[in-house]
């Protein structure tokens, strides 16, 4: 139940919840002023250590003074409860406006992004990682404004994971891979954590998904991810090797810190908006033809005056080599008239050509080097994740091998190319959502939709689909192919629903011996119900297929003692 008030504060009404309490909209009683609250409840209070690491977490963020960073005001008790008042930002978080909009214009999503540079200086500079840096916890005011919250939650709240190393802080999703395997947590994984933050923002969809926390942290840990062009074809390229420069393993292969990235960004907008000018690197646009200005001066001394000097670009060089050229033609010499001739000219471009076609010529491979190339495509499928690497294994190994020797490859090629193309294929269907009616057949039409259930995540609908297609496809030999890849999306369906059954079963075991605990009514059992609570909602809080779970976590959590 919602408590009517909490300290000097009348609470409004409820605004927001996490797995360690919620957040009220408070009107203070001194000041008239709102303020957000969030209430810790009394159960949380009574864990070793808490109230210790409470006050301290507190005393750090008051150190954070920054414009993209939620102000906190102060802080008290309630009775057994612990709260804090902070900054009331109007606007939507920025899950909520990814939901709203799929995904936001690159130059958006820069701009959001370094605002959140900004934010992340502060909090480094006064020796402060968030840890969970994800949509959730990005405010975004009616004006544009990018407000960091939840600093240090992780850190105060889960107190049973509140070493340094050894346990696992952050959310899956967004996760860098050494927080996942448990390793310490620095500056560069809050930096990765925003690599997947503009990664989703731009593609409107997540680096690694899973059925599952644990599978998804699997993937930041050893899995690649789709490059965002993929998704976004006209993206820069310049702000597809940040993000993915971010999204790197090792943390030393990242920028070294926020300052760093956000001028690295900075200067990004300021190349993407000169060359969106059109103007060349010599300084002139098409248009300009005048070589003086109205009073007489020269172009070169009155852009001088008004921008700063720069380098001799592409068109400057060329301009000059051209007059020297000419300049010592001018002067001529032997080699210059014999290059001037024009039967000379043409003999010489013949005998290029030709070493070209003799350099570039094909050569029959060998059996070994072959079959050396059918292993590594086949390593390649067999031990990565779907992603480029498959596209570029086919590229590279299996359809050269066709090409050479079709009759002696194609059996042994087929499956992977069926592995292969039921990835593209995939991939289509997140990525440009194409209509079923683009589809190159009917088959394929409906693969793709099974696809776009999947992916919206009704796998029962997307199982049905697939179960009734596969008879009519059977014995088919004009769709073969299409036969086979919808027997493996339906054995890869069926495995996540057999997972998704499992967990329920295990969510609902959890619950129930909770619910014992907490009838048992000591000091103990009350401590070991709230841990499996607070574990539900910890792992499975933002997967909506678990929701009902975490309602009741949230419930257990409120009502105990």
């Amino acid at each position: 139940m919602d408590p009517e008030r909490i300290g000097p504060y009348q609470i409004l009404e409820r605004i927001g919840s996490g797995g360690m309490g919620n957040v009220y909209l408070g009107r203070h009683d001194d000041s008239g002023r709102v303020f957000a609250v969030k209430v810790l409840t009394a159960s949380l209070a009574r864990e070793s250590g808490f109230v210790e690491r409470f006050n301290r977490e507190i005393d750090a963020m008051r150190k954070l003074k920054n414009p993209h960073i939620v102000e906190l005001f102060e802080s008290g008790t309630e009775g057994e409860s612990y709260f804090y008042a902070m900054e009331y930002v109007s606007g939507e978080t920025l899950m909520s406006l990814l939901r709203r909009e799929k995904r936001v214009p690159w130059q958006r999503a820069v701009e959001i992004a370094i605002q959140i540079c900004q934010a992340l200086k502060a909090a480094h500079d006064n020796g402060i990682i968030h840890r969970d840096l994800k949509p959730s916890n990005l405010l975004v005011s009616p004006e544009g404004t990018v407000k960091l919250t939840d600093f240090g939650v992780a850190q105060v709240f889960a107190s049973n994971r509140l070493t340094v190393t050894g346990g696992i802080i952050g959310t899956a999703e967004y996760m860098s891979p050494e927080q996942a395997q448990g390793r310490r947590a620095g500056k560069q994984s809050d930096l990765y954590s925003l690599g997947a933050v503009m990664y989703a923002m731009i593609t409107g969809r997540t680096p690694f998904s899973g059925s599952t926390a644990v599978e998804v942290i699997q993937k930041h840990k050893f899995g690649l991810f789709d490059r965002p062009r993929l998704y976004v074809p006209d993206l820069p390229v310049r702000v597809e090797d940040t993000i993915c420069r971010l999204l790197e393993k090792e943390p030393e292969k990242r920028f070294p810190d926020a300052l760093v990235l956000l001028r690295h960004l900075e200067q990004i907008m300021r190349l993407e908006e000169f060359a969106a000018t059109g103007v060349t690197l010599s300084g002139e646009t098409p248009q300009e033809v005048s070589t003086t200005t109205a009073a007489g001066e020269s172009r070169e001394e009155a852009l001088s005056a008004s921008q700063p000097v720069q380098h001799p670009g592409p068109a400057t060089l060329m301009q000059s080599l051209i007059r020297g050229e000419l300049a010592r033609e001018a002067e001529g010499g032997p080699l210059s008239k014999l290059l001037n001739n024009t039967y000379v000219l043409v003999g010489l471009l013949a005998l290029v050509i030709a070493g070209g076609f003799w350099w570039f010529r094909p050569r029959k491979l060998s059996a070994q080097e072959m079959e050396d190339m059918f292993r590594r495509g086949e390593a390649i499928i067999g031990q990565e994740d779907p992603g480029p690497e498959w596209t570029r294994a086919k590229a590279e190994y299996l359809d050269p091998l066709l090409k050479s020797d079709p009759d002696a490859w194609r059996e042994r090629v087929a499956p992977l190319l069926s592995k292969i193309e039921l990835y593209e294929l995939t991939r289509r269907g997140r990525g440009a959502r194409r209509k079923a009616a683009d589809a190159k057949s009917e088959g394929e039409r409906l693969l793709q939709l099974a696809l776009a259930y999947r992916q919206m995540g009704d796998l029962r609908r997307a199982e049905r689909v697939l179960a009734a297609l596969r008879p009519i496809l059977a014995g088919d030999p004009e769709r073969a192919q299409v036969y086979d890849m919808t027997g493996e999306l339906l054995n890869e369906i069926r495995a996540q629903l057999d997972a998704a059954v499992d967990r329920d079963r295990m969510l609902a075991a959890a619950l129930e011996r909770a619910e014992a605990h907490a009838a048992e009514n000591t000091a103990e059992s009350r401590a070991a119900a709230r841990d499996i609570w607070s574990g539900i909602i910890e792992l499975y809080g933002d997967d909506p297929s678990a929701s009902e779970f975490v309602t009741k976590a949230r419930e257990g959590l409120e009502n105990c003692p």
